[in-house]
C-alpha cells in the first residue's frame, strides 16, 4: 500500500501478493472484459464488424442531415445508435438519451420537405409545407428537457449550493467574482441561476414577445457548458434545437438576406407549398381529418405524456434507485449530483478453500460508473465469478467496499461490504436489499465541515468518514504521513491497533495519533452511525513543494546574477541546459522541469489569442476525425480482405492514433487530482 503526493491510502490498496493485481494486463490484452448491457441478451459484435456499424450509423447520419433517402436514413441511424445505447449502461446519460428520443422522432417527421436531396428528386416533396404536430413533437421534447431539468433542481442540494460547489473557481466566473464572493457566486449565479433558467428557458422561448431574451440566456448558458465540461456535443445541439421555437419561415427570410450570387445554391425563397400531408382550416379545408391525422395527433400526446411521467417513474423499476433514484440517463437531473469516490476495495473469496484476496478495482473493464449502481455491481460480481475460475479460485464470492461522498457530505459506504454480491438478491421490479442507505440526518453536518477544512493550514488535510454501527474501516497509514490523527465527530469507535495488538475507545470530541507504516482499524460500536475525521500531514509531499520552491529561488538567482557559486551539473537543466554525460538526473530536478512545462502550458493557453484556440480547436477535431477515418477503412479492408500481418495492423493503427505532435495536456478541471486523499 502506498501514497501518492498529497494523498491518504486507507482500506487496502492492497499488493499484489494479497491478490490478482496482474489481472489488470490480462483485460488490456482484450482476453477478458465484463460489460453493463440493459438486456443480458446483447452482445458487442467483433471489433471490425463493430466498426461498419458505426460506418452505417455514419452514413445514416449524414444522410438525414443532407435529406437523402430520408426514411431509409433514419433507419440506418436509428438502429445502431439504439443497439450501442443499450449495449453499455455505463455510457448513458441525458445527452446520449436525448439523442436517441430525437433520432426516433426524426424517423417520424418530415424533415425532407425543404432544403433537401429528396426534394429535388421527387417534386411532391419540395417546398411543401410540415404538419404543425412534427414541431409540436420537438419543441415539446426540447420544453421538457429543459423544464424537467429545473424541476430537478429544486432539489435540496441544488437549492443550498452543495451540487457543483467548486464550479465557482473556474475562469469562466471570474467576473462575478469581482463583485460576489466565491461561496456567493456559488449560490447566485451557478446554482440559482441554472435552477431559473432551466424552469424559465421553455416558456420564454415559446412566446414571440419573451424568445429574443430566451436565446441570448439559453446561447450564454450553453457557450459556458461547452467550456465547463466535457459533455460533447450536447451544448451545441440544444442550441441548434432554440430554432425550432421561431417561426417556421426564419430560414427562409435568411436565405432571402443573402447575396443574389449566392440564392443559387440556397434553398427556395419561396412560400411552401400545400401539403396533402396537412389538415387545413377554412377555404383550404379538404374534407375531414383523415385517420392517418387522428393517429399522428394521438401518438404525439400520449408521447408528450409518456416524457412527463418517465421521469418520475422510479417507483416501478425500483431495482435502480441507488442514491438516487433510477439509471443516470432518462430524468434530466442534470448536474444535481456529484459524487467523489475516496476508496473501492474488492475482495473475493474461494468458496472451497476459504481464500481471501483482493482485486484491483476496475479490472476487465474500463468504466467507472458501476461504482455508483447496484445494478452493475450486480452485473460486475457475476462476470467476475465466471472470469476468477480461470485463475484457479473456485466457486468465487466477491464483496464490495464501496466508499463515497455525495454533494460534500461525509464519505460512507453505497452497500453492506458482509454480502456476497454473486449470490445476493437484485431484481428490477424491488428495492434493493443490500444498498446502505444515504445517511441525509447528517446533511447538516456540511457547513461544519465546510469550517473545520477552513481552518486548516495549507499542508493539512482532512477525510471526513461516517460508518454504520457494527462496522469497520480497516486502514493503512503510509510513511509518508508522518503526522496523522483520527478524532471523533460524532458516536462511539473503537481503534484497534493491529500490529501492536492495542485496542482504544474514542467518544465524540476524543481524538488520537495513528502510527504511521501499520494498519489499524476503526470500529463503531455507537448504536448510531458514528462520524469521524482524519487529519495528516504528507511529509514527503511537504518536503517536495520546498525543494521545489529553493530551485525556483536558486534559478532566479542565477538568472540576475545574484548567485555566484557554479551549479553542480545535476542542476543544470533548471536553466535549460542538457544534462551532462555521465551525470546522473535527479528526481526533484525532473519534477521541477515537468511543473515548468505545465504551467508554461497553461500561461500559453491562458494568453492564447482567439485565432489561436481557434487553431488548436480545428486541430484536435481534425485528428480525431482522422483517426476515425483510418480506423473506419482500417476494419473495413479487414471484413473485405482479412486481417494483415499483426506487425503490419499495429503499424496502421499508430499511424491512425498519430497526433503531429505530443498530444495537448487537458486543462484543469474544478474537481480533485490524482494527489488528492485515497481512501
Amino acid at each position: 500500500a502506498g501514497v501518492g503526493a498529497g494523498g491518504l491510502l486507507m482500506a487496502l490498496d492492497v499488493p499484489q501478493e494479497r491478490g490478482l493485481g496482474h489481472l489488470d494486463q490480462r483485460f488490456l490484452d482484450g482476453l477478458e472484459v465484463c460489460r453493463f448491457p440493459l438486456l443480458s441478451f446483447l452482445q458487442p459484435l467483433p471489433l471490425d464488424w463493430m466498426y461498419l456499424l458505426y460506418t452505417v450509423m455514419f452514413l445514416g447520419a449524414l444522410g438525414i442531415m443532407a435529406g437523402c433517402c430520408y426514411r431509409l436514413s433514419c433507419v440506418a441511424f436509428l438502429g445502431p445508435y439504439w443497439y450501442l445505447l443499450l449495449l453499455d449502461k455505463t455510457s448513458w446519460n441525458n445527452h446520449s438519451y436525448l439523442y436517441g428520443l430525437l433520432a426516433f422522432q426524426l424517423a417520424l417527421l418530415g424533415a425532407d420537405r425543404y432544403g433537401s436531396l429528396d426534394g429535388l428528386l421527387r417534386p411532391q416533396k419540395r417546398n411543401a409545407h410540415v404538419p404543425l404536430w412534427n414541431y409540436t413533437l420537438l419543441r415539446a421534447q426540447i420544453f421538457i428537457v429543459y423544464f424537467i431539468a429545473g424541476l430537478k433542481k429544486l432539489d435540496a442540494d441544488w437549492v443550498g449550493g452543495y451540487s457543483m460547489s467548486s464550479l465557482a473557481r473556474h475562469w469562466l466566473f471570474s467576473p462575478f467574482r469581482l463583485v460576489l464572493s466565491e461561496e456567493m457566486t456559488s449560490l447566485l449565479v451557478v446554482h440559482g441561476g441554472g435552477l431559473v433558467l432551466d424552469l424559465s428557458a421553455g416558456f420564454l422561448l415559446f412566446f414571440d414577445a419573451t424568445r429574443p431574451i430566451a436565446l441570448f440566456f439559453v446561447t450564454y448558458f450553453h457557450c459556458m457548458n461547452s467550456q465547463l465540461f466535457s459533455i460533447g456535443m450536447f451544448p451545441y445541439t440544444m442550441l441548434a434545437s432554440s430554432g425550432l421555437f421561431c417561426h417556421p419561415s426564419w430560414p427562409r427570410r435568411l436565405c432571402a438576406r443573402c447575396p443574389p450570387w449566392l440564392r443559387g445554391v440556397l434553398p427556395s425563397t419561396q412560400p411552401p407549398r400545400p401539403s396533402p400531408d396537412c389538415h387545413y382550416g377554412g377555404r383550404r379545408a379538404r374534407g375531414g381529418l383523415r385517420p392517418r391525422q387522428h393517429l399522428a395527433a394521438a401518438f404525439t400526446l400520449l408521447y408528450v405524456l409518456e416524457q412527463l411521467f418517465l421521469p418520475y417513474s422510479h417507483f416501478i423499476t425500483q431495482g435502480y434507485n441507488n442514491w438516487t433514484n433510477g439509471l443516470y440517463g432518462y430524468s434530466w437531473d442534470m448536474m444535481v449530483h456529484s459524487r467523489f469516490h475516496q476508496h473501492v476495495k474488492i475482495t473475493y473469496r474461494d468458496g472451497l478453500t476459504g481464500e481471501v484476496g483482493y482485486l484491483k478495482p476496475g479490472v476487465f473493464t474500463q468504466s467507472r460508473r458501476w461504482k455508483d449502481h447496484a445494478d452493475m455491481l450486480k452485473q460486475y460480481s457475476t462476470c467476475l465469478s465466471h472470469l476468477l475460475p480461470r485463475y484457479n479460485v473456485s466457486q468465487p464470492q466477491i464483496y464490495f467496499d464501496v466508499w463515497v461522498s455525495i454533494n460534500d457530505r461525509f464519505q460512507q459506504r453505497l452497500v453492506d461490504p458482509r454480502v456476497d454480491l454473486v449470490r445476493a438478491p437484485w431484481s428490477p421490479w424491488s428495492p434493493t436489499p443490500w444498498l446502505l442507505p444515504l445517511l441525509l440526518e447528517l446533511s447538516p453536518w456540511r457547513e461544519r465541515l465546510q469550517e473545520l477544512e477552513s481552518q486548516l493550514d495549507g499542508h493539512t488535510d482532512a477525510v471526513f468518514i461516517a460508518d454504520f454501527p457494527g462496522l469497520h474501516l480497516e486502514n493503512f497509514v503510509s510513511e509518508d504521513l508522518g503526522n496523522t490523527s483520527l478524532r471523533v465527530l460524532r458516536g462511539e469507535v473503537l481503534v484497534e491497533l493491529v500490529e501492536q495488538h492495542q485496542n482504544r475507545s474514542l467518544r465524540e470530541g476524543e481524538g488520537m495519533q495513528l502510527p504511521a507504516g501499520q494498519y489499524h482499524k476503526v470500529h463503531t460500536v455507537s448504536p448510531e452511525p458514528s462520524c469521524y475525521m482524519y487529519l495528516y500531514v504528507n511529509t514527503t509531499a511537504l518536503a517536495l513543494e520546498k525543494n521545489l520552491t529553493r530551485l525556483q529561488e536558486l534559478r532566479e538567482r542565477v538568472r540576475n546574477g545574484t548567485e555566484t557559486e557554479p551549479l553542480p551539473p545535476e542542476l543544470q537543466p533548471i536553466l535549460g541546459e542538457p544534462l551532462p554525460a555521465g551525470t546522473v538526473a535527479d528526481p526533484v530536478v525532473m519534477a521541477f522541469l515537468r511543473r515548468q512545462r505545465r504551467l508554461e502550458e497553461q500561461n500559453r493557453r491562458r494568453e492564447a489569442s482567439l485565432a489561436q484556440r481557434l487553431h488548436r480547436f480545428l486541430r484536435k477535431k481534425f485528428y480525431l476525425f482522422r483517426r476515425s477515418a483510418l480506423m473506419t477503412c482500417i476494419s473495413l479492408r479487414n471484413l473485405a480482405l482479412g486481417r494483415p500481418p499483426l506487425q503490419q495492423l499495429a503499424q496502421e493503427v499508430a499511424f491512425a492514433n498519430w497526433r503531429g505532435e505530443e498530444e495537448e495536456a487537458r486543462p484543469e478541471g474544478g474537481g480533485r487530482g490524482q494527489g488528492d486523499p485515497e481512501l
